[in-house]
């Protein structure tokens, strides 16, 4: 069955901080689908341009243009027939004439255009597992580094995910109730809180990370006696924004201390025992794959170490980081490789070497539930989009939506 590209149209639109970024609609055979790209704050080095010299307006000027024309007309059906003419298109590495989420855009517009054409989900459209299972949510619920702001946690994001829910309703439910919970908590320790979140609807309280991880255990273990399951804690050190090259430590502002490579792994083990951290992404800065390599010797099943700026959803870096048991899970954010199809075989590396698949949102989120699908295709374990926030319900929203196909009670097998 044939699927053919009718035509495509951009324009500028804006994401969850106010930032210009880029929509797409395209039509396939008559159905229409549309996307908008989401944008990191906290950036790898290694991700492609979001958007050529001359910004939002450059792409939009080229997709109107030039690139509507000679993409009309595609066979679509494979998606990686799309894929391909855009990177043949760009013809750079890093997407820096088109622009990576220019590219991103269009590549999941259409998809969503082609699965709408063939009557079908988009997880059905994209899929690259045999059967269905929904992942767990992962949500951001107390928020610091380059998300938050002076005086808020060092680490990143502390964040919580219902790993002993039986069902995806009991799991959205809980993510919501453990940030209920802990906005009280940190009202009744700081006494008095205004509740102000950072990018991702994370509270942003001006503590030092480990009173964040004491006072969300706390909740999570709260909730987790309320519910009758497991609920765990985790976190996003995102390491490489407090790197600093020329003192070679890690440099810890709210706290004013600083750690060197060594003094790092053994705050993030330590912390492992101490608060049951089931899950710890970028530990360490991105260029350290020795380190992460490390650290999941020394911290073995306890937690999963998790690559996102070491990785960059990058196949080549990934197959690296496979090679050396540099990570337990991956982060898989699509629009920091450009295309569906080139995200798609990073989660296939990570099923052939046993690494866990988290599909992500970026701090900059457009208001839709596209991720959610794309993990259902893609047998992602976790889904880390956030907890409160239209952009990070809306993903919340279409998981619930899938299980009334799937069922409420298929979730990922995820044992840790």
């Amino acid at each position: 069955m044939s699927l053919r590209l009718e035509k495509l149209r951009a324009r500028k639109v804006y994401n969850s901080r106010g930032e210009e970024t880029i929509e797409v609609d395209a039509w396939v055979d008559g159905a229409l689908g549309r996307a908008a790209a989401p944008a990191g704050k906290s950036k790898g080095g290694k991700e492609v341009m979001y958007y050529p010299e001359g910004g939002v307006d450059e792409s939009l000027r080229i997709i109107n243009g030039e690139l509507a024309a000679r993409l009309k007309g595609l066979d679509v059906s494979d998606h990686e027939a799309l894929d391909e003419a855009l990177k043949k298109y760009d013809g750079t590495v890093d997407f820096r004439r088109l622009g990576g989420n220019a590219a991103f855009a269009i590549s999941l517009a259409v998809a969503i255009a082609a699965s709408n054409a063939a009557g079908k989900q988009l997880y059905e459209h994209l899929r690259i597992v045999d059967s269905f299972r929904l992942p767990y949510p992962l949500g951001n619920v107390i928020g610091g580094g380059a998300h938050a702001g002076r005086g808020a946690p060092d680490w990143q994001e502390m964040l919580v995910s219902p790993i002993g829910a039986r069902n995806v309703e009991d799991a959205v439910k809980a993510n919501f109730m453990v940030h209920a919970r802990v906005g009280k908590l940190l009202d009744k320790h700081l006494g008095g809180f205004t509740l102000g979140k950072g990018d991702e609807g994370a509270y942003a309280p001006p503590i030092k990370t480990e009173d964040g991880l004491r006072l969300l255990k706390q909740a999570a273990d709260e909730i987790s006696d309320e519910l009758g399951f497991k609920i765990r804690v985790g976190a996003d050190v995102a390491a490489s924004s407090l790197w600093n090259p020329k003192k070679r430590r890690y440099v810890y502002p709210t706290e004013g201390v600083e750690l060197d490579r060594e003094a790092q792994m053994s705050r993030v083990a330590e912390w492992i025992d101490k608060y049951e951290l089931f899950y710890v992404e970028d530990p360490l800065e991105e260029d350290d794959m020795e380190g992460f390599a490390d650290l999941c010797r020394q911290v073995g099943e306890k937690a999963l170490i998790c690559g996102d700026d070491l990785i960059v959803t990058n196949p080549e870096i990934l197959s690296r980081a496979a090679e050396l048991k540099a990570v337990r899970a991956v982060i898989i954010k699509p629009n920091q490789v450009g295309l569906l199809t080139t995200a798609m075989k990073s989660v296939k590396i990570a099923h052939e070497n046993g690494i866990i698949s988290v599909v992500s949102h970026r701090s900059g989120e457009p208001p839709e539930g596209h991720l959610a699908q794309l993990a259902v295709a893609w047998g992602g374990k976790l889904l880390k989009a956030g907890v409160v926030g239209g952009e990070r319900v809306a993903k919340a929203n279409e998981l619930l939506r899938i299980s009334e196909i799937v069922g409420l009670d298929k979730m990922a097998e995820l044992k840790i």
